[in-house]
Formats: structure tokens, C-alpha cells, sequence
């Protein structure tokens, strides 16, 4: 099992069984605050980039999201958890990850293709969660201030970092808070506009964005092996969305002037005797979202049929059970539950008449009923066994408009479909030796379709599903970690079947042409992992990372279709040098081969995206506890582009300082 970091919230992670890195090594399942602060990654799919086998991209189109893919798998198969407590928003769960700052956080965890059915629904293709930091000292306390520059050096935002905290016997409590603001990011030096173009060179147009997060928790730890623990987090967000630089056709001017969300959650662990624990969590989470669209590109009028403004407010809350009992010495059977309700509240205005709609309210509910038995065969050999019973009951989908059975527009409620879903998992873990390990695993896990994916119109492109079933993967893994004096290694090879993937399926409807949403599709993901750390003394560390990730996914009513966002091969290399006491030079490198996008009428599929990005970190500490560091991201201001139509930031400086107590 991973060893656990001492400012590391334990009561917030999940299940991951690797071996984790320290400092700023990076490893196959864990991610470190040292490490992100090094290499600068403030947000969250920046940061997991770094990582063997997951990789970050953007969504493009109208939204021009951040994304994250693990071994190929997307955002609405890979969970996204805060302290283990799921971040779902149920009309889509189009999280954009680039909301989710990284400075407050003590580590990620990522569980790739085998994720445990302890943990709860969803994840088919594994699984992502923030930990936050908890007080390891009686005070301590953390600042940090980053300036952000653009490829002149001109202004472009800022980072702030504050964090207070406090560990006594039998109690601790914490406080941070964290601030991103961007006011633009520039092209790069090679990127040349076309005579269509509605993009000149410079500051990109429409990147504004404006993050905030606050995070305080109390704990209780009354004795050796009982904690309790009560958090709080809000996050605040308002965010633009660059356009196309070349394809007006399409275009729509959106802005969303707030993204939040809030969660409040109570965590424990309790030991039962000697031979059981008892974990218990429960939270309460609510997302509002405003997004509205203009007329055109100035953003200043809703006077036309394609303006609107649309209002979601959703609310979740639930909790889970996990006992864990040791039948033997050698056989531990944990038993979990888990529930939760969504209720997913939505309205738009439209425009040019002003009218609001009426409030659209879905509720749903999700259970699981999971069982895991952990047992050692010998000293060295280790088995798990899991299964699950999921199963979601859709309780309200209304909407508004007109009827699938035609009709005036009004206020109506779609056909009522539950549906569940079983899973299995087993691993076998070999330790001969303290500094080997080999492990085998197959898991076999669904996923739910989301409210959109079942009844959304698309504008009028679409009809409902109501009995749209879950989508599938059965992945195999095997893999092994091992130490050569200096030198470890960390590796694994994949392979997944997707199979009932939900595709768009073109249907005549009331004499309309639209789409179907149903589970048409097939697949398979297979590919490689390696992490190198070395450690050449005490003034040299370097480390190395590469993943080769292929994908074939068939959607038959497109003969065409590619899936999109994932690049073939991808490396992350650094080296960490203090030539002098209080000197630290990082140099480090992105690289990445092209992946398949898709021009915006869906009809042009071709690979983009290829770059190599040299970086540049150097730290000097003025007095124990304080430093100063300056740095640059794509030092020779790389021109590329991972979607159709959207360039990425050239070159970008920064400069910082940090003080900790």
C-alpha cells in the first residue's frame, strides 16, 4: 500500500496501491505539493499532466474547457473527488478542470483502469482526488505570491496562497485560501493570422478568467486511532471562452460570470476493538452556474434569437458507511455503502422577448453496495477480490418545450427509467523483496449516463433516451515498481474493452433530423506507462516519465470518427540541481506526439498537437523558511494547438515568494 505523507489529509484518500514518491519525484498514482509548486502547475489538469498516463487537453468549441483523460478515459468516466467526496455536476458533468486550483492541496491521487468498488460508483476508467492539507505542528503557516508574465514580459495575473493551521493532542484546525487571476495569456511568437482570422497575434482574446478557494476543517483525535473531522469548501469562478480563430460560422459568444461550488462534509474513522474500523463520511454540495450568450463578439447585447442566459442550481447531498474486519491476520473483508442525491434545478431566459422559463427541476438518486476481501496468501503474495451493485432511481426529469409528442411549448415531465449495474475487480499483488513489487489486476466497471446525455434537446438536434444504459470497460493491467540502488522504476502495460459506449444515433423524429443518444459504440484502449527517479547525491536528482496510449473506438453511424484529445505518445523529463546550498535549478520538458481533433461541423477529423516545451525553475532561499523564485513555461515559445481552431499560450514567465513557518 502507498505510504502515507504526514500533512497529507488521510482521512480524504482513497484507495491507490503504489508506491508513492517524495519530494518532487513523480510516480505513477501520486502527485506531491512539492512537485506541483516546482514545476508551477496552479490548476488541476496542468498539474496531473505531469503524470504517466494521464494527459490534459481543451474541449474547444463553444465551452474551450480544460480536460483531463486517464489511459484515454474522459471526464464522465473518471470520478473527480475532493477528500474522497465526489465533485458531480448531474445535468453533464462537464467539469472544466481548469477551475480547480492545486496550491491547498497536499497531494493527487489517480487511480488508473483499476480503481476500487470501496470507493463508490462511476468509475469506469479510474479515478482522480484532491487531498487537502491538514496541520502537522502545533502553528505552522504557509504565504506564497506568483506574478505572472506574459512572452514580452508584459503583465498577465497573478497567483496567491495563504494557509494557517494548528495541531494540538487531541484536536487540530486549518484555514487556507487560494487566488488565481489571468488577465489574458499571450499566442505565441509563431502563430500568423489568416485573412479570415477574428484572432490578430498578442494578448489571446477573450482569456480572462478569475478563480477563488477557501478551505477550513476541525478535527477531533481523541485517542491513537480515532479521528472526526468536519470541512468546509467554497470555490468562486467567472471565466470567459476564446473563439475560433478562424470559423465564424458556428460561433457562439459565451461567458459565464460565476462557476461555484461549496461543499460542506464530515469525515471519521473509528476502531471497533482490535479487529474492525468503522469510516464514515457524510457532505452536503451545491454548484451554481450562470451562463449567458450575446449577440456577437463585443459581448455587450442579447437582442437576438441566439442570445440567452441559463441559470443552474444544483444541490447534492449523501454519505457512506465502509467496515473493514480483520476475519484473520492474513484476511481483511471491508464491507461499504454508499448514497446520494442529486437535484439538478435549471432555467434560461430567451431572448429577444425577455421570457424567463419556468424552473426545471430533476432529482435522482444513486446507490452502491460494495464488498472487498484483502487476503494474504503469504508473506510476499497478496489477493483482492471486489465486487459492486450500483443502481441510480430517477425520482423527476422535467423540461421545458415542446412534448416529444408535439405540441405547444410548456412546462413536462419525461418517462421515469431506473437502472443498475454490477462490477468486479481482482488483483494480485507479489512482494518478494522490500523493493519490488509486481501486481496483476482485471476490473470490470460501469458508469451512469448523465441527465444530457438522456433528455437534453441540443438546441433541437436531439431527442430523448430515457432507457440509455450504462456504458462498460473491462481493463487488465499488469505492472511492478523496483529499486536499483539509486535508481527506481515504476511501470505498468493496459489494456481496456469499452463496450455499450453512448453514441449520437441519427433518427427521423416528427419530421425532424436529430440524434439519439444509445449505446452503439465499442472499443478498445491499450498502452504503456514508465517512471525513472534517480537520486546522484545529495545536490542531483532528475526523473523521466513516457506513456504510449492507442485507441481504436467505433461509432457506427460515423464511419469518420476519431476519438479526440489523447496524444499517442507523451514524455515529462526533469532535473533538480542545487549547484549551491541555498540555489535549486529545475530544468524540465513536456513533450507530446499529435491526437486526433475535429473541425467544428464534425466533419473533418485530423491529428494536431505535437509540442516540446522547455521550462525553467530556479529557487534561492534568502532565510530558513523563505524564498524567491523566478521561471518560465515553453521557454522557446512552442505554436501549437490541441483542438481544431485553438491555439495554445506561447511563452510565459513568473516570478515568486514563498515563506513557511
Amino acid at each position: 500500500m502507498a505510504k502515507t505523507d504526514d500533512n497529507a489529509f488521510t482521512l480524504g484518500q482513497i484507495i491507490v496501491t503504489a508506491p508513492r514518491t517524495e519530494g518532487v519525484a513523480i510516480g505513477q498514482t501520486t502527485l506531491s505539493s512539492d512537485a506541483i509548486y516546482t514545476f508551477n502547475r496552479n490548476t488541476l489538469d496542468e498539474a496531473v499532466n505531469l503524470m504517466p498516463g494521464v494527459s490534459s487537453s481543451n474541449s474547444g468549441g463553444s465551452r474551450n474547457e480544460r480536460l483531463i483523460f486517464v489511459r484515454g478515459f474522459d471526464r464522465f468516466q473518471v470520478p473527480l473527488s475532493l477528500d474522497g467526496i465526489r465533485v458531480y455536476l448531474p445535468a453533464d458533468n462537464r467539469l472544466d478542470y481548469g477551475r480547480f486550483l492545486t496550491p491547498d492541496v497536499a497531494e493527487v491521487q489517480v487511480a488508473k483502469g483499476y480503481a476500487s468498488v470501496l470507493d463508490g460508483p462511476g468509475a469506469m476508467g479510474g479515478a482522480v482526488n484532491l487531498v487537502t492539507r491538514k496541520p502537522t505542528r502545533a502553528i505552522e503557516g504557509e504565504a506564497r505570491a506568483t506574478l505572472n508574465l506574459g512572452r514580452d514580459a508584459d503583465y498577465t495575473g497573478y497567483n496567491v496562497f495563504t494557509l494557517l493551521g494548528t495541531r494540538q493532542d487531541q484536536w487540530y484546525a486549518q484555514g487556507s485560501y487560494t487566488r488565481t487571476f489571468q488577465d489574458h495569456w499571450d499566442l505565441a511568437g509563431g502563430y500568423t493570422p489568416t485573412a479570415t482570422s477574428q484572432q490578430k497575434g498578442g494578448r489571446r482574446d477573450f482569456s480572462r478568467t478569475e478563480d477563488w478557494r477557501v478551505n477550513a476543517k476541525v478535527g477531533f483525535t481523541p485517542n491513537a486511532t480515532d479521528e472526526y473531522s468536519v470541512s468546509y469548501t467554497r470555490q468562486e469562478g467567472s471565466k470567459n471562452a476564446p473563439l475560433h480563430v478562424t470559423d465564424t460560422s458556428l460561433q457562439r459568444n459565451w461567458s459565464w460570470p460565476y462557476w461555484n461550488l461549496e461543499s460542506v462534509y464530515f469525515l471519521s474513522t473509528t476502531a471497533l476493538g482490535d479487529r474492525a474500523t468503522l469510516k464514515a463520511r457524510a457532505y452536503y454540495n451545491s454548484f451554481d452556474n450562470l451562463l449567458r450568450a450575446f449577440d456577437d463578439r463585443t459581448q455587450t447585447t442579447q437582442t437576438r434569437g441566439r442570445a440567452f442566459n441559463s441559470y443552474y442550481a444544483d444541490k447534492a447531498w449523501g454519505g457512506s458507511a465502509q467496515l473493514d474486519v480483520d476475519l484473520t491476520s492474513a484476511d481483511r473483508l471491508s464491507l461499504a455503502a454508499h448514497y446520494r442525491r442529486d437535484k439538478h434545478v435549471e432555467w434560461q431566459q430567451i431572448f429577444p422577448s425577455g421570457f424567463t422559463e419556468p424552473r426545471q427541476t430533476n432529482i435522482e438518486d444513486t446507490y452502491s453496495l460494495a464488498a472487498e476481501n484483502r487476503l494474504a496468501l503469504s508473506p510476499a503474495l497478496s489477493f483482492v477480490t471486489g465486487v459492486s451493485f450500483d443502481w441510480r432511481d430517477l425520482k423527476k426529469a422535467e423540461d421545458y418545450g415542446t412534448p416529444p409528442g408535439g405540441g405547444a411549448a410548456r412546462l413536462f415531465s419525461y418517462p421515469i427509467r431506473n437502472a443498475s449495474a454490477f462490477n468486479g475487480q481482482g488483483q494480485l499483488v507479489w512482494t518478494p523483496a522490500p523493493d519490488t513489487s509486481l501486481h496483476a489486476s482485471v476490473s470490470s466497471r460501469a458508469r451512469f449516463p448523465t441527465i444530457f446525455e438522456r433528455f437534453s434537446s441540443r438546441f433541437g438536434g436531439a431527442t430523448s433516451s430515457p432507457d440509455l444504459k450504462a456504458e462498460r470497460a473491462t481493463n487488465y493491467e499488469i505492472g511492478g515498481s523496483r529499486r536499483f540502488g539509486i535508481l527506481s522504476v515504476d511501470g505498468a502495460a493496459f489494456y481496456s474493452h469499452l463496450s455499450d459506449v453512448i453514441v449520437a444515433f441519427p433518427i427521423l423524429f416528427n419530421g425532424q433530423s436529430v440524434t439519439q443518444s444509445r449505446n452503439l459504440g465499442k472499443g478498445d484502449y491499450y498502452g504503456a506507462e514508465i517512471a525513472l527517479n534517480a537520486q546522484l547525491g545529495r545536490t542531483l536528482n532528475l526523473g523521466a516519465n513516457y506513456s504510449w496510449t492507442h485507441r481504436d473506438l467505433d461509432d457506427p453511424t460515423n464511419a469518420a470518427f476519431q476519438p479526440t484529445g489523447v496524444p499517442t505518445h507523451k514524455a515529462f523529463a526533469w532535473v533538480d540541481w542545487s549547484p549551491l546550498a541555498r540555489l535549486n535549478v529545475v530544468p524540465n520538458v513536456d513533450i507530446a506526439s499529435d491526437r486526433w481533433t475535429v473541425n467544428t461541423a464534425g466533419t473533418r477529423y485530423f491529428r494536431t498537437g505535437s509540442y516540446v516545451q522547455a521550462n525553467l525553475r530556479i529557487d534561492y532561499r534568502l532565510v530558513d523558511g523563505v524564498e524567491i523564485g523566478v521561471g518560465a513555461r515553453n521557454l522557446f515559445d512552442d505554436n501549437y494547438m490541441l483542438a481544431d481552431g485553438f491555439p495554445e499560450p506561447g511563452r510565459s514567465l513568473f516570478a515568486s515568494l514563498r515563506a513557511k513557518y
